[in-house]
């Protein structure tokens, strides 16, 4: 837990959460904004004793360049000149960027070939969009979220971290309970 402690006093996190506030104004589908989608997903790292800061870091900004390119501050260069980590930190979010790609391409990319950090980034976002899942009230799309996430996260899983994928597991169960409740419950 020292060490922990140690390596969390000398990771400079504030410039990227001053990089995230760019997407301050963005709306996810389930309301609030992504900022605080990149707060909860570096929340998760922590709560699973994720301390690296090249991976904390990357949580603060990984979807900066999906869904605030072009705004000031969002640049390779930027990002590359914050500090020491910021080439690091570069590449791991461009690994998790989704290219002009088809979701189930990108998903498999990331899950199959990435860094380990990078699997352990996507899985910490996709605890996070799965909560985000039960303020969603379209059926088609909390659906297809299910699916996804069964087939292109869920194999590779459980050889990244188990209780993340237990977490995941427990998740999709109650997203499809309430998908049952409600679908009863309009029947």
């Amino acid at each position: 837990m020292e060490d922990q402690e140690l390596v969390l006093r000398q990771a400079t996190l504030a410039p990227y959460v001053f990089k995230a506030m760019a997407l301050i104004g963005v709306r996810r589908r389930a309301g609030s904004n992504m900022f605080r989608h990149q707060i909860s997903t570096m929340g998760i790292l922590l709560d699973y004793k994720y301390v690296e800061p090249v991976l904390l870091k990357a949580s603060l900004i990984h979807d900066l360049f999906e869904d605030a390119r072009g705004k000031p501050g969002v640049s390779e260069e930027e990002i590359k000149s914050i500090d020491s980590d910021g080439p690091a930190v570069y590449d791991l979010v461009m690994e998790v960027t989704r290219r002009d790609e088809p979701k189930s391409v990108y998903l498999r990319r990331v899950m199959s070939s990435g860094s380990r950090s990078a699997k352990i980034l996507k899985l910490a976002d996709r605890i996070s969009n799965l909560y985000a899942l039960g303020f969603v009230h379209e059926e088609e799309f909390i659906r297809k979220y299910l699916k996804e996430t069964r087939e292109y996260i869920l194999p590779y899983a459980p050889h990244i971290n188990s209780d993340m994928c237990r977490e995941i597991s427990d998740l999709i169960a109650d997203r499809e309970h309430y998908l049952q409740s409600f679908l009863g419950a309009t029947s």
